[in-house]
């Protein structure tokens, strides 16, 4: 077997679904790429049995064939390569593969194709289409929010449910929880998935910056993306996701409104002081004013500032872990957040002042008790 294909292409093709590809795989020829050529189409697929990925590139080939090649090897010979044809022989007897350039030839060893594993397909699936603008927004606003406890595996990843009438995506890890809800993507057929964090990075990844239609397709053990030239196939977290709604507090008496900027500069400068294992900073809203401090009693540092806010309610003090929010604000576009409280002993919501029409936000954090020092 024989292809001639454009060096950069390939490696752009290659580097789009390289991600899924693990260094130390349950089965060792998911360290290659499976190259199949049909009707002068190449199509590269990555797998590592919990996602796949593959994408397609016009060759020139005269016949059909398949090889399974070391992704490692082959990313960094091309990545080394200026842009020029290169041709591909496949030696089906011996899987070896000779990769010949204007520079010159090399040699490495493939691997039988008939080994790599079968590639789920989607059947009965219910179907949703979203731009990458969209999935991108949901993605980045809510993965960061996932749980790395493996004792908990709905929470590793984004809960989605659909609707008749929007789509939400949540995310939580017990200590912090995103609900980011879209009315403009809904299903006639309502149904809910929990997709695992490593799959939507990989998607994240390798979204376009331009915005193209994306089909989301999905049954009770696979979900399927489908972009351009790529496809992501993954499978779901086949466990039931915690009652979210149940722990978001609907009575939140303290409304406080800030600019989000300010309020993540400060948070950032007070977190250095903030005692290493809590990470507790705190919030004393008096009046229209906001003081954040933090103070780490076992080497007696400590530091504090004042903002100016707008303010509905009475005053409160309540302590929050300064990481999470720092990380959840960082998340946000908005120029101004609001953030509400009902009690220092209960979560507190923080949301954009002014919401999208098409979108809402809300992000939960649980407090940190304060004078709780370890």
């Amino acid at each position: 077997m024989k292809f001639i294909v454009s060096s950069s292409a390939l490696l752009k093709q290659l580097s789009a679904i390289n991600g899924v590809v693990t260094t130390n795989p349950v089965v060792p020829i998911l360290e290659n790429f499976l190259f199949e050529i049909k009707d002068s189409v190449l199509t590269i697929t990555a797998s590592d049995l919990q996602t796949s990925m593959i994408t397609e590139i016009h060759v020139e080939a005269k016949e059909d064939g398949n090889i399974a090649v070391p992704a490692r090897i082959l990313i960094d010979t091309l990545k080394n390569l200026p842009e020029q044809p290169v041709t591909f022989s496949i030696d089906h007897d011996t899987y070896a593969v000779e990769i010949s350039s204007d520079n010159g030839r090399y040699r490495l060893a493939g691997e039988n194709a008939t080994d790599f594993p079968k590639i789920p397909t989607v059947s009965n699936a219910t179907t949703v289409d979203m731009s990458t603008e969209v999935l991108s927004s949901a993605v980045s606003n809510t993965i960061f929010a996932t749980s790395s406890d493996e004792l908990r595996p709905a929470m590793t990843g984004v809960y989605i449910n659909l609707s008749e009438t929007n789509t939400t995506f949540v995310a939580t890890d017990g200590h912090r929880l995103v609900r980011y809800r879209r009315v403009d993507i809904a299903s006639p057929s309502p149904a809910s998935l929990i997709i695992p964090r490593k799959a939507l990075n990989l998607l994240k990844s390798t979204l376009p910056s331009e915005n193209v239609p994306v089909t989301v397709e999905f049954n009770q053990s696979n979900a399927y993306f489908k972009f351009n030239s790529i496809k992501m196939i993954c499978r779901l977290i086949d466990e039931r996701f915690p009652d979210y709604e149940n722990v978001i507090p609907s009575d939140n008496p303290n409304i406080m409104t800030i600019d989000r900027q300010d309020l993540l500069s400060s948070l950032r400068r007070i977190a250095i002081y903030a005692n290493k294992t809590t990470h507790q900073v705190r919030l004393k809203l008096t009046g229209s004013e906001l003081m954040i401090s933090a103070e780490d009693l076992d080497f007696s540092n400590e530091a504090n500032e004042r903002l100016s806010c707008e303010h509905d309610g009475e005053d409160i003090e309540i302590g929050f872990n300064a990481k999470f929010l720092v990380e959840m604000l960082n998340n946000l576009s908005c120029k101004e957040v609001s953030l509400k409280f009902s009690a220092p002993n209960r979560a507190g919501l923080i949301l954009p002042a002014e919401q999208d029409e098409n979108e809402d936000i809300l992000m939960l954090v649980m407090p940190v008790m304060l004078n709780n020092y370890v």
